[in-house]
Formats: C-alpha cells, sequence, structure tokens
C-alpha cells in the first residue's frame, strides 16, 4: 500500500523536540510522506537534556527541523506552551502567516511524568493541574484554535490527539493522568461528531509502553525486561515510529473514512476497547 493524499499539506505537530520521543518521529515521517512541518517545543534549557542529547549535540526542536529539511519539505520550529490559549493563537497565526495554510494538527505535547503518580487522597493539587493543564486543556486549545482554521479554509484536515491506554486502564495511582487522557478521548469524539460533516476527521492514537525519555525512571536492563514480559504479550516496548505510523495511516488518503476512534498502539495490552 501507497500512503498519499500528504504532498504539499501543512502538519503542525506539538511536543516535537526530543530525541527519543514519539513527537520527532511523527514530525520526520509527516515530512516523509510530503508535508511541511511546523514544530513546537517548550524551549527547554540545554542544561535539562539528558546526556545521550547532550552527547549527541541536540538542539531541541531546530535539530528535528533540520531532519524535515533533509526530506526536502519546509520546517517551522517555534517555542510554544500548549496550556497557554494566547500563545496557541500566536502559532496559529505564525502557522498561516509562514506556511499559507493548515491541514493536519497532532496534539502530541504532554506532561512529564512525576509526582501525579500517587493516591488521590495524596495528590497536589498543584500536580493535579499541571497534568489537566497540559494533556487535556492544551488539546482542547489546539483544537479550538486550529479547528476553527480548518473550518475557515473549508478543505477538511485531521486532527490526530496523543493519548495513552492510562485513560482507558485508568489505573491506581495515575488518577491525574488517567483523567486527563480520559477527558481527550471525550473531546476527540466529540469534536469528530461536529467537525465531520466539515471534512475534518478527529481521532486519537493510545500508545502503551513506548521506549522514550519519559520511562527513563524506570531504567532499563532486566527490571525493563521483566516490565514487558509481565504486561505486552508482543513482548517488546514500542517505539515513536510504531505510534508515527498510524499518525500517519490516518491522515492520508488511505485512512479518510476512520474518525472518533481510539487506537490502542500498545503491543496487545489492552484488548478489545
Amino acid at each position: 500500500m501507497q500512503i498519499t493524499g500528504l504532498e504539499g499539506k501543512v502538519a503542525v505537530v506539538t511536543g516535537a523536540g526530543r530525541m527519543r520521543s514519539i513527537g520527532r518521529p511523527i514530525a520526520v515521517e509527516l515530512a516523509r510522506a510530503g508535508c511541511d512541518i511546523v514544530l513546537t517545543g517548550t524551549g527547554r534549557a540545554p542544561g535539562r537534556y539528558p546526556d545521550d542529547e547532550r552527547a549527541a549535540g541536540w538542539r531541541d526542536i531546530d535539530s528535528v527541523a533540520d531532519e524535515v529539511r533533509a526530506l526536502g519539505r519546509r520546517a517551522l520550529a517555534l517555542v510554544s506552551d500548549v496550556a497557554d490559549p494566547q500563545a496557541v493563537d500566536v502559532l496559529v497565526a505564525r502557522t498561516l502567516d509562514e506556511l499559507g495554510r493548515v491541514d493536519i494538527v497532532v496534539n502530541n505535547a504532554g506532561a512529564a511524568r512525576g509526582e501525579d503518580r500517587a493516591a488521590v487522597v495524596d495528590l497536589a493539587i498543584d500536580a493535579w493541574r499541571t497534568v489537566i493543564d497540559v494533556n487535556l486543556h492544551g488539546t482542547f486549545y489546539m483544537s479550538r484554535a486550529f479547528g476553527r482554521a480548518l473550518l475557515e479554509q473549508g478543505r477538511g484536515g485531521s486532527i490526530v490527539n496523543i493519548s495513552s491506554i492510562g485513560g482507558k486502564m485508568m489505573a491506581a495511582q495515575t488518577a491525574a493522568y488517567a483523567a486527563s487522557k480520559a477527558g481527550v478521548h471525550a473531546l476527540t469524539c466529540a469534536m469528530a461528531a461536529e467537525l465531520g460533516p466539515h471534512g475534518v476527521r478527529v481521532n486519537a492514537v493510545c500508545p502503551g509502553i513506548i521506549d522514550t525519555f519519559r520511562m527513563d525512571d524506570v531504567g532499563r536492563g532486566e527490571q525493563w525486561e521483566k516490565m514487558i514480559a509481565a504486561y505486552v504479550p508482543l513482548r517488546r516496548a514500542g517505539s515513536g515510529l510504531d505510534v508515527a505510523n498510524m499518525v500517519v495511516y490516518l491522515c492520508s488518503e488511505q485512512g479518510s473514512w476512520i474518525s472518533g476512534q481510539l487506537y490502542s498502539v500498545d503491543g496487545g495490552m489492552v484488548p478489545g476497547r
């Protein structure tokens, strides 16, 4: 099967600056399929880079932008905060002013794992708010603002929300994260119904255990392998490319009759839902 329908389109990918991530391969694979890319990051200081990024001379979203340009596509790298609705409005304006259109929005930016992984009775209000503000409110702000642009253009389009199987499993000590992702699921389905008559598709991709920087607190080696063997039927962790492949398909002509769906990309961890 050949992926078609993406040549010359403009895709916005948030949270795309990490070297070992989901956002980077999404941006690169959409570019490989023919898209010009707007990619955002938080503008983190180099002192916050993990050791492998420092060793590689990584430059956050600028490095990913270089990869996009090496594929012959245009790239616009912008520091932006999805949890700030005014910053999102600026992002829309810059996208339209500099690239002339928008066709695809991938809401990938997410709050870092941290103090939110606690029982509800012990969960700090600030930790709850941080996760909800970035994961749920950020997806809402982006979808609202770019959804308006897609409607004004009148050419249809695709919004893909990067969620998580956490929003389906709703496990203990993940209340903030699970609530934010379950909210993304509801937002996805409601928007699919609203925007479908205008040719705009809205879907969510729900990754399982993906081998990225977000899982570095777990470590690798024996502990990691035991976790994979215990939870993943296919007996391997996923990669950012596994998620990117699904995103590209959903945005392509081949995925043009799919909307309002919550796809688990998880090696079989959460079957049937």
